[in-house]
């Protein structure tokens, strides 16, 4: 699939004039995630990476826990006006059944779940307790991470439109970078990966977001047993309240040499050439 892009007219109005060109857009695009047959779900998404998309939803979801719970992840026949493919649904065969009619999402808004309930909710889910010791990365390397992070974006370089996610080792390198339309359509794709790759739980490993870490990010990462998460812009307050509750690492504000550690510092070690407020 190579739709990760579209280009559409635009009229770009600036100092020098107007000017009436084609306009590199992101797609976005419908998934229906099926498991054995019946609809899950629908998620609007960036084509591309969505096995791992689907193996990381349902990780997060507590719906499975490794690569073997999944026997199989089939496209459905689907087309489009002039009889293409879509490739927007996704068929998923669990070697254990699930029921399907019922389930609440944590991810979602709409699932009733709020403040005490949620974190209950992701607690009871979980497989994967964060450990009370585990990594510890110097302040100078998660600095470092978002600039790593955004010289991987290869199609927001040519849309300016997507979110990325990635996957770091304590030392800095980038095990996993992918972006999609929707931040936690890219954190699923980046935990897909790694669930498919045995890195759950990613005890070892750091998750770095470009936008804000909401309450969904932190549960996912809670859900793969990830120790910090790393995000360029604002936490949430339940955000937080989550990582407390959990043990997690939370670092918001993320940018050039200043940071601002939410929860559990002692899993960075801090050196002179970062600021931390």
């Amino acid at each position: 699939m190579s739709r990760v892009t579209a280009r559409r007219r635009m009229r770009r109005i600036s100092p020098n004039g107007i000017v009436e060109r084609p306009d590199s857009l992101a797609v976005e695009e419908p998934l229906e995630i099926r498991l054995d047959g019946q609809s899950l779900t629908v998620t609007m998404r960036t084509p591309g990476s969505d096995i791992e998309l689907v193996h990381g939803f349902l990780l997060g979801e507590g719906i499975i826990h490794t690569a073997e719970d999944v026997v199989s992840a089939r496209y459905c026949a689907g087309t489009d006006e002039d009889g293409r493919n879509t490739y927007n649904v996704l068929d998923v065969h669990l070697r254990t059944p699930t029921p399907v009619r019922g389930r609440n999402f944590v991810t979602t808004s709409a699932c009733g779940l709020c403040g005490k309930t949620a974190l209950d909710e992701v607690r009871t889910r979980t497989r994967y307790p964060l450990p009370t010791a585990s990594i510890s990365v110097g302040s100078d390397t998660l600095a470092a991470l978002p600039d790593r992070l955004r010289t991987r974006q290869t199609v927001f370089d040519a849309t300016g439109g997507l979110h990325a996610a990635g996957l770091f080792t304590a030392d800095g390198t980038a095990l996993a970078v992918r972006e999609d339309i929707g931040r936690h359509n890219a954190v699923d794709k980046v935990l897909g990966w790694a669930l498919l790759q045995n890195r759950i739980p990613a005890n070892d490993l750091v998750l770095i977001v470009s936008g804000r870490a909401s309450f969904e990010l932190v549960q996912k990462a809670v859900m793969a047993g990830i120790p910090i998460l790393g995000a360029v812009s604002a936490p949430s307050s339940l955000a937080v309240d989550l990582a407390t509750e959990s043990g997690l690492t939370l670092v918001g504000f993320l940018r050039g040499d200043t940071m601002n550690i939410y929860t559990r510092p002692d899993r960075l070690t801090i050196t002179d050439e970062v600021a931390t407020y």
